[in-house]
């Protein structure tokens, strides 16, 4: 016989579960001096790109040879606070390293390839979530030093990005016009991001912070020409593909 009983809830509080978007900053070299120089270079023109998100570490992917290496929390912090960034939580890593991030408060979040996957999990790996629909529409040329970023979305532009100009998208970046400036798409990560352009010619092209700067040239075929953007993942890491697009 089972029998109801009447609780008691808190007057103060209540606790229940919590779905937050954190970031995911994935070390590739413990070289905290090297990864200040590199923000700086990808984000120092934008200071207001992050708005105080919160990060998760990635341990990782750290190369094998340093993969138990000393790691100063504190100012790894201190510099992704620079960026507006708050490092929250460690992920992977060592069990020095983990004794390390507990002692300056950090947490230690749960590694999701730890865990074994059932065959209906293994048969397919959740993609990554688009940015919602609704695109940002700019119908004015870009001069040198202006920039556009669409949050959360796709960036198309019905004029010509000139050189210095900077065009930032979450989702994809569509270019009726030459391309010339900086783009940037799937800036907060989104692999599945494009770039399209009716004349190809960037000083920059950026994929979920994969980049090829002007200085190398592109082919032909693409180069001046009606192109698109892609990141591919291979054995070798992941690439920028640039293809021809049929007008």
């Amino acid at each position: 016989m089972s029998v109801a009983v009447a609780g008691r809830s808190p007057t103060t509080f209540e606790i229940k579960s919590a779905s937050l978007a954190l970031l995911t900053l994935r070390l590739k070299s413990p070289d905290l001096a090297r990864l200040g120089e590199e923000l700086h270079a990808q984000y120092g023109d934008m200071p207001d790109f992050f708005e105080d998100d919160g990060v998760v570490l990635d341990l990782s992917t750290l190369p094998a040879e340093q993969t138990g290496s000393e790691i100063d929390f504190q100012q790894l912090g201190e510099l992704l606070q620079a960026r507006r960034l708050r490092l929250l939580a460690v992920r992977g890593g060592s069990a020095a390293q983990h004794d390390a991030a507990r002692a300056i408060g950090l947490l230690l979040a749960p590694d999701p390839r730890a865990a074994p996957a059932s065959e209906a999990t293994r048969a397919e790996p959740a993609a990554a979530e688009p940015p919602p629909p609704g695109a940002l529409v700019i119908e004015r040329p870009l001069r040198s030093g202006q920039q556009v970023y669409a949050r959360g979305r796709d960036l198309v532009l019905l004029a010509m990005v000139n050189p210095g100009a900077e065009v930032i998208a979450d989702g994809h970046i569509h270019v009726y016009a030459p391309l010339r400036g900086r783009a940037i798409a799937g800036a907060r990560g989104w692999a599945e991001a494009r770039v399209f352009a009716l004349e190809m010619r960037p000083d920059l092209v950026s994929i979920a912070g994969v980049y090829r700067t002007g200085d190398e040239p592109l082919p032909p075929s693409v180069w001046g020409q009606r192109a698109s953007v892609r990141l591919a993942s291979t054995e070798a890491g992941d690439k920028l593909i640039f293809e021809p697009v049929a007008g």
